[in-house]
């Protein structure tokens, strides 16, 4: 059996509804920030229960854009963790401010204990990341950010309908980023991002910035950038938003058949799941034993399994001005050597799972053996 960690094959086998929606484009001219652009902010700022919603050319400007409209800058700081996509950190450092890194939890999200601690003079913002769709503890960041003066912006790149209460991210700190690239839970055709917001001051000066400052097509209000959501990409967004729900609840269903059944392996370690928290599940991460030997077995037994990430940020070569060393962050350098990632999309058959399930009891069966 073939479990594939992809499901573009799957879920764009018949793409001439789409195609469709994209001919209505064409055939307007209006390619830039036509009126699909207006409905998708709409219909997103709608799903996650802000006022505001701005789209952009990619997760990494919804993140950027967010702190530039902020003031974040050159000499400020950014306080992230340490396992996460380079865009996070990324994000902070094209400001030309400095990201200020934090370890993990056991959630493989932001070590809240560990924030207050990198907090400097030089600090003006937390930008805590839904990891994998796991949602952090955000009244706790917000308690923290109000205590110390700073801003929040949530990287939700990979936490579209995650929730703390029933609130979703990208609904608590003044933005919060998204992604649409072709593997998150909605996606587009190409890169897209957008941003979300409960502030009208905050939305229009994001709707500048990520239009060259422009005010009309002849006044320039400040030097902005050229980072629109393409009208294509939204009206590809459009189409496959009204399948958010079952998309959502198909993630969680497979998650749940891992956690249950993996949860009785002794070698496989299932993070805890907070009963308030809703996980979307961008990604299905577990820690387990002899990492590589399972995955090597998962691959050779056609089981697309991958690893989200093998090197925490502060020990990559694009770090290595920021000072950090081997053993600042020792929770999520031990979770990079033992962190594994299941299939767990929407397109997956119950067979698929269960066949997942069975390879990684019977690879421990074998080495209990040995």
């Amino acid at each position: 059996m073939k479990v594939k960690f992809s499901y573009l094959e799957e879920q764009f086998a018949d793409p001439d509804p789409i195609l469709q929606e994209i001919k209505k484009v064409v055939q307007s001219g209006d390619f830039t920030l036509g009126k699909q652009v207006g409905q998708f902010e709409e219909k997103f700022a709608q799903v996650i229960g802000t006022k505001y919603a701005v789209g952009v050319n990619s997760g990494t400007d919804a993140l950027f854009l967010s702190l530039k409209a902020l003031g974040i800058g050159a000499g400020d700081e950014v306080i992230t963790m340490t396992s996460t996509f380079i865009a996070s950190a990324g994000a902070i450092a094209q400001t030309g401010a400095t990201p200020v890194f934090v370890d993990c939890d056991a959630e493989y999200l932001i070590a809240l204990d560990q924030i207050e601690k990198a907090i400097t003079p030089r600090s003006k913002a937390i930008l805590p990341v839904h990891y994998a769709g796991h949602p952090v503890d955000m009244p706790k960041i917000l308690e923290i950010a109000k205590k110390h003066n700073l801003h929040v912006v949530e990287d939700a790149c990979q936490g579209i309908q995650a929730a703390i209460d029933g609130k979703c991210a990208g609904s608590f700190g003044i933005a919060g980023g998204f992604s649409l690239h072709p593997l998150k839970n909605i996606n587009v055709w190409s890169d897209g991002g957008i941003i979300t917001t409960n502030s009208k001051e905050m939305a229009e000066k994001l709707r500048l910035l990520r239009n060259h400052g422009m005010k009309n097509r002849d006044e320039y209000a400040f030097f902005g950038y050229n980072s629109r959501l393409d009208t294509v990409q939204a009206a590809v967004g459009l189409y496959l938003i009204k399948d958010l729900d079952f998309i959502t609840s198909q993630r969680i269903k497979n998650a749940a058949k891992y956690d249950s059944a993996l949860s009785k392996i002794e070698e496989i370690t299932v993070p805890a799941r907070r009963k308030n928290g809703r996980y979307v599940y961008h990604l299905y991460i577990i820690q387990a034993k002899k990492r590589d030997e399972l995955l090597a077995h998962l691959i050779k037994n056609g089981i697309e399994a991958k690893v989200h990430y093998p090197f925490p940020l502060h020990l990559q070569e694009c770090s290595k001005h920021l000072g950090y060393k081997k053993g600042d962050f020792p929770i999520a350098e031990n979770q990079a050597k033992n962190i594994i990632t299941l299939p767990v999309h929407q397109h997956l058959t119950d067979e698929a799972v269960q066949y997942t399930i069975d390879q990684i009891t019977q690879f421990y069966a074998k080495e209990l053996v040995k």
